[in-house]
């Protein structure tokens, strides 16, 4: 075990070299000892049974997971460049032509997107990370996604319905903080501030969003619609892969972050 890279509220992630593998890994360690029930019972087994079944190039690699003691240990890639908020803030935001996120439309929702979230590999390709309150999504019997009714994600990438408490659905939270992100990677700085949630809460729902004067109209266009409060407006992935401004992004040679 090396330096630690990370913490939240149940897990601590540390660098460590692999003997087996011949290289730099992450390992998040959780021990059950310190963790309340809800998240035993509910959040951690879904954590890794999601990890043990997703695979993608702009997600996390997993290698292992084991316990011994009572620690869980997921056994990860790297994100040697770190993430991508710390990019974001040793460059002070990005044009646009390095800002597209990968988007995708698995039945897995992350319901925790954020820039810290995102880490860079040597190559600086983007690695979604940390599934510790992803869920699979269900229908019910008449084919209706089944609603999800716990606060996940942190206040400044949740989406208004969120923190009112609301029934949501879950996907449709996803593409909010998405746009969040989006918002903080051409701009270099959040849409909305945090430090007083009610007021906060107030613009989510005015649907007051202010741009810097250098974006183009298709760019802040997206981002519009997809820090939609109205759910039944907001834009669902399918339409934020038809949307202009990515079609033109994926029509240009790839760069850095794309």
């Amino acid at each position: 075990m090396g330096s630690n890279l990370g913490e939240s509220s149940f897990a601590k992630v540390k660098c460590a070299y692999s003997e087996r593998l011949k290289f730099h890994v992450a390992v998040k360690i959780t021990d059950r000892k310190n963790v309340p029930p809800e998240f035993l019972e509910k959040f951690l087994p879904r954590e890794l049974e999601i990890l043990a079944t997703v695979s993608h190039c702009s997600i996390i690699k997993i290698y292992e997971i084991f316990e011994t003691s009572g620690k869980v240990y997921i056994v990860m890639e790297l994100g040697v460049r770190g993430d991508l908020l710390e990019f974001i803030k040793r460059n002070r935001g990005l044009p646009e032509e390095v800002a597209l996120k990968y988007c995708h439309d698995l039945d897995v929702v992350h319901r925790d997107l954020k820039c810290d979230n995102i880490l860079l590999d040597k190559d600086m390709n983007i690695k979604l990370s940390d599934f510790g309150f992803s869920k699979r999504c269900f229908e019910d019997e008449n084919g209706k996604v089944i609603l999800s009714q716990t606060f996940c994600g942190s206040a400044a990438y949740a989406a208004p319905e969120v923190i009112e408490g609301i029934p949501y659905q879950p996907k449709v939270y996803d593409i909010w903080s998405l746009g969040v992100i989006l918002y903080v990677m051409v701009s270099g700085y959040m849409p909305y501030d945090d430090s007083n949630v009610k007021r906060m809460l107030r613009f989510q729902k005015e649907h007051r969003v202010i741009f810097p004067e250098s974006l183009t109209h298709e760019c802040k266009d997206l981002i519009f619609r997809m820090l939609q409060p109205d759910v039944s407006h907001r834009l669902r992935i399918e339409d934020v892969l038809n949307h202009v401004w990515v079609q033109g992004k994926r029509q240009k040679p790839h760069t850095m972050l794309e």
